[in-house]
């Protein structure tokens, strides 16, 4: 017998069992607020016979999936409280007794559907590079999901966290990101309150709303029909200005930011909405330009014609025909563009000075001072975050079928 599918067996459990301690004691330290000690020792332990189990179950035939899952999950349960000396997270089974049974549960499942999916269908013996191979793959791709989720979720924990702790818990234990329900509803969502009434956050919120809404009707206003010229009609530099039109994204922001500033100093758009609003635009145009002129040369220029020959201006076929069957594209380049708006910052700061016209990324950064507490910063950024979070999420299936669209000619 060659040990090909043992060693692998054994890999693949010692890495998620080390893998799942580490992230779900990681979890328990941020949830209870108590240091939380992984034995990461005995959950590889664990997890390696797991694995071994599973590996041997699917060589005998087993007794059918689940029941092969079954047993690996005891197995691995009973290894690691024994491996671990009943303290798989290095604290007592009196401390955070329901927090600890959910992330034994957590553990186990994880694990065991972990390994399941990477060896699905290996058995012991000697196996096929091929048949290696795709275990390498799926160990990677699970480890890296983990990892990736990991780096997306931990930043928006801590800021959820802190933005719902008191002034008083933080200056006591800054690592403490537990949730205190004794204080109640209200005392949660003190920062919140506060931001709107003390540090006039609604008003941010309002003139970040009115500033990407007209950055976003300026932008289709002028992308619209100059991506409509450049893929539908003839004219001399037509295919230089096709791919020209994101040389303006090779100039950083920067470079451009102090030559803005004096200018508009001398013209009084400084600290003005309007300033914004020229600026704006002229940075979204050119992407919204490149993105609507691939998807109007995906359209079939027939309906065009044919709505010509039946007396349409070519304003009216604009308006009555390329629009109407264009909505995937201008939905995408109008989310596109209003998270651009809603999140810049750079040309916010240096141009504004008035805290009545501040846009909500200008108005976060006023929060960062040592006058004003942490959990009030912290609270900006989730309001900041959140309204263009739920857009995204709801506008996405649009954005994947606006930046598709028109790829692949037919």
């Amino acid at each position: 017998m060659r040990p090909g599918s043992i060693v692998l067996a054994a890999l693949t459990g010692l890495i998620w069992g080390v893998t799942a301690m580490v992230v779900i004691g990681v979890t328990l330290t941020l949830v209870t607020g108590d240091v939380a000690q992984p034995q990461a020792t005995a959950a590889g332990l664990a997890g390696l016979v797991s694995a071994l189990v599973l590996v041997w179950r699917q060589s005998t035939g087993g007794a059918g999936a689940m029941a092969d899952r079954g047993l690996c999950a005891a197995v691995l349960f009973v290894v690691l409280m024994v491996a671990s000396f009943a303290a798989p997270f290095g604290l007592s089974l009196g401390q955070h007794t329901l927090w600890q049974g959910l992330g034994l549960v957590m553990f186990v499942a994880g694990v065991t559907g972990a390994n399941a999916i990477c060896l699905g269908g290996a058995r012991l013996g000697a196996m096929s590079r091929y048949e290696r191979e795709v275990v390498y793959i799926r160990i990677a791709k699970g480890v890296g999901f983990v990892v990736f989720s990991i780096i997306v979720a931990l930043p928006f924990y801590v800021m959820i966290m802190t933005s719902l702790k008191s002034q008083q818990a933080l200056l006591a234990n800054p690592l403490d990101l537990s949730i205190d329900v004794s204080q109640g509803i209200s005392g949660l969502f003190r920062s919140y309150v506060e931001l709107f009434t003390q540090f006039n956050f609604g008003r941010y919120l309002m003139v970040s709303a009115f500033v990407s809404v007209a950055t976003v009707v300026l932008t289709l206003l002028f992308s619209v029909p100059g991506a409509y010229a450049v893929s539908r009609l003839r004219f001399p530099g037509q295919a230089f200005l096709a791919r020209s039109v994101l040389l303006i994204y090779m100039v950083p922001a920067i470079v451009l930011v102090i030559p803005l500033y004096a200018v508009f100093s001398q013209l009084g758009l400084r600290n003005t909405l309007t300033g914004l609003l020229i600026v704006y635009p002229a940075t979204t145009i050119p992407v919204a330009l490149y993105m609507l002129q691939g998807y109007f040369r995906g359209l079939p220029s027939e309906l065009e014609e044919a709505g010509l020959m039946d007396g349409l201006s070519r304003i009216g076929v604009i308006l009555k025909i390329t629009l109407p069957l264009s909505l995937p594209a201008l939905a995408s380049v109008s989310l596109y563009v209003f998270m651009i708006a809603w999140n810049e910052f750079l040309f916010a700061f240096m141009f504004l000075d008035d805290p009545d016209i501040f846009t909500l990324s200008r108005g976060v950064v006023s929060l960062n001072s040592s006058e004003v507490p942490r959990q009030h910063l912290m609270a900006g950024a989730v309001i900041a975050t959140v309204p263009v979070l739920f857009i995204f999420l709801w506008f996405e299936r649009f954005l994947v079928q606006g930046l598709t669209a028109g790829s692949v000619k037919g």
